[in-house]
Parts: structure tokens; sequence; C-alpha cells
């Protein structure tokens, strides 16, 4: 293969006692999805699923089916979205227990800790104005750090988890919230060591442009050109590799900025704005040259649309097509062709995550387009 894709996965196609609570019972992400209306003409939405419909992730059949459609994307694994919240407390786990403990599918996986905070805007309840809540909080400790190790070890020991340079690949969302994050570092290292393992490839997911500057976190206005300061305060950080998004740096180079801070705003005071931009003007700017730093691992998306979850207050990216999603897969090849073969990974954001309007998975309008996308380009 000319490149590792690695696609990010998202468990949340099942209801839990949590959200049954805090959304409404039998909630899951096809709530959102299923009840999405265009906001404006040509607004595709809803997007309804197509092979596998509206599929509940506890159904061991329908993870063998998504496998297999990966595997005729030429995709290497999934990364699931790891839901740790800090002693012992867990949600949305049950997916991917089961495929650790069955053995199957018989397909590649690694980890991606979303070590985020859910608010009432994790997925958002109709078009009902109301002040962030919190819903269930990130803690962190020491004493946890280990805990949540020693929780893993058996997927970490795996023979289906992903690997770079002989370590297992975890993947931490918000690197820049873990407290002391050295000691996390330090401290899942040095257990991998003791546990027979040569230790742990950690990868810190960011995007390259922000409304703060990345080290004093005063207001910079998406400045674009200091793409290598987000990747570096991740390496510094001690991580081995910088997942890379180019979204928000692409948007402001394609409007203005003050187009950016009227929707940043708008959104923090939750007023009914909506931002729009052609998908193919975005892409044109998405990746940078220090994606092509060896410990840079880029992503690809596919589409962006967060209607089904946010509702009016969204921005969406217009009139993406297979057939423009395989060129920018192309432009994001020819970035990792000359990195170490095992470097050339690009994490696919996302495979399902479709309440932001950002999967590959088959759907009635294109089918399976963006699968085959992936496949024309990265297939030797």
């Amino acid at each position: 293969m000319k490149a590792r894709v690695i696609a990010l996965y998202l468990p949340q196609y099942h209801p839990i006692p949590e959200n049954d609570e805090w959304w409404g019972k039998g909630f899951t992400e096809w709530t959102n999805v299923a009840k999405a209306r265009p906001l404006f003409k040509g607004h595709y939405q809803p997007r309804i699923p197509a092979d596998l419909g509206f599929y509940d992730l506890r159904l061991p059949e329908v993870r063998e089916q998504q496998a297999q459609l990966a595997c005729e994307a030429g995709i290497e694994g999934f990364c699931y979205y790891h839901y740790w919240f800090g002693n012992g407390k867990q949600l949305l786990e049950r997916p991917f227990n089961e495929v650790l403990v069955s053995g199957k599918p018989d397909f590649p996986f690694c980890l991606c800790w979303a070590n985020h905070d859910w608010t009432n805007k994790t997925w958002q309840k109709g078009k009902v104005i109301q002040k962030d809540s919190m819903i269930m909080q990130m803690h962190y400790s020491h004493e946890d750090h280990i805990k949540h190790f020693l929780e893993l070890l058996p997927a970490f020991r795996d023979k289906r988890y992903i690997k770079v340079d002989g370590k297992p690949l975890f993947a931490v969302w918000a690197p820049r919230d873990i407290p002391e994050e050295t000691n996390f570092i330090s401290t899942w290292q040095s257990l991998a060591i003791e546990n027979g393992l040569p230790g742990i490839h950690f990868v810190g997911y960011t995007t390259n442009a922000t409304g703060r500057d990345v080290k004093t976190g005063k207001l910079s206005l998406w400045n674009t050109n200091r793409v290598a300061e987000h990747y570096n305060d991740i390496l510094e950080r001690g991580y081995d590799a910088v997942m890379s998004s180019g979204l928000n740096r692409a948007k402001a180079m394609c409007k203005s900025k003050i187009d950016m801070l009227i929707y940043h705003i708008g959104t923090k005071l939750h007023l009914p704005v909506h931002s729009r931009t052609d998908y193919e003007k975005v892409m044109r700017c998405y990746y940078t040259d220090e994606d092509a730093w060896d410990n840079v691992y880029p992503t690809l998306l596919p589409q962006w649309d967060r209607t089904p979850r946010a509702g009016v207050v969204t921005d969406p990216l217009l009139d993406s097509t297979p057939e423009k999603f395989q060129r920018s897969v192309r432009e994001a090849v020819s970035i990792v062709k000359d990195k170490v073969p095992e470097h050339r990974i690009l994490f696919l954001k996302a495979w399902n995550e479709w309440g932001e309007g950002n999967y590959v998975e088959p759907d009635l309008k294109f089918g399976h387009g963006y699968i085959k996308a992936i496949k024309a380009e990265i297939d030797d």
C-alpha cells in the first residue's frame, strides 16, 4: 500500500442507560441523523445509510460487515474512540469490548482516547437554546493512569492491535487537556515495559490553527502561518507523533477572519448562525508542508456537516463528492510517500461520524463512492 489508512470509528450506535437518561429512551447518534433537515436550498440532509441501514453496534454481524467494507477500501484498521472518564468510568465501551473478547472481526484496530468532557452540547437536543451543563466530566490522577493502562493491557497484547515501530499505537484526542501529561506518558511507558511491551507509540491530535495562540492562550484569530508551532507543541509534550487536522486553517484561508469570528461568537452564544464553505475550495488549503514531517500523520476528510448534531448552528462543507474526495486522498498520499513506510499513516476522519456528516460508509446518494475513492489512491 502507498499509505496506511486508519479509520476513526465512533461506537455510539447503540443505546446505553446514560444516554437514555440524558437524551431520551433509545437515543443513539441515529436519533439526530434521522431528524436532520436541510437549512437552505440544495443542502444534503438528511443523510440516509444504504448497505448497513440504521445499524445497532451490539450486533456482531454489523461489525463484521463494517470490517468487510473497510477491507474493500484498503483501510488497514479501525481506531475506536475510547471514552474513559477516570475512576474506572467508561461509556460506549460495549462494541469494542465485544470485538476484543470475541476475536471478531479479525480486523486490525487501535484506540483513540476521547478525553473530553460531555456537556449538553455533546449530542445536542433539538434546537432548544440551553446553557452548557456538565454531563460527564474527565478526571485525571496518577493512580487512574495506572488503572487505565491495566484496563487496556489485554487490547495492547491482542495480535490485531495496530503497531508503529513495534509499539501499540494509542491516540489522544485532547493532549493539551491532560494535567502533567509527561507523568501520564512516562507512567504508561514504564508500565508497558514492565508488562513485556516495547513501549507505546503516542499520537496527539491537534488542529493547526485555532482562535487562540497555542502558547499564550491569547486571541490569535486563526493565524494560518504557525502550523509548526501547533505540531511542535504536541511533540514537546512527549508524544511520538501528531494526528493533524487542517480544517480550521483551511476555512480561515477561504473566508475572512471576521466571518470566522462571527460564527465562533454565535456558537458560544447559541445563536442560530451557520457558515457555508465549498468542500473543494477548503481541501485545496487543507494540507501543509509540515504534514510531510515524518512524525505527523495527516487526516483524510471525506465530508463535514454537523447539522444533525448542531441544528441551525453549524458550518457545513458543501458539495463534497467521491471524485473530489479522491483528489484530496491523492494529495495526502503524495505528502506521506517519502516517509519511513511505517509512518506513512493517514487517519481517516472518519469512518462513521454520521452526526457530523463525516463518514465513508455507503449512503443512498453516493453508495460505495467514498470507499472506492480511497481504494483507488492507496492500492499499489
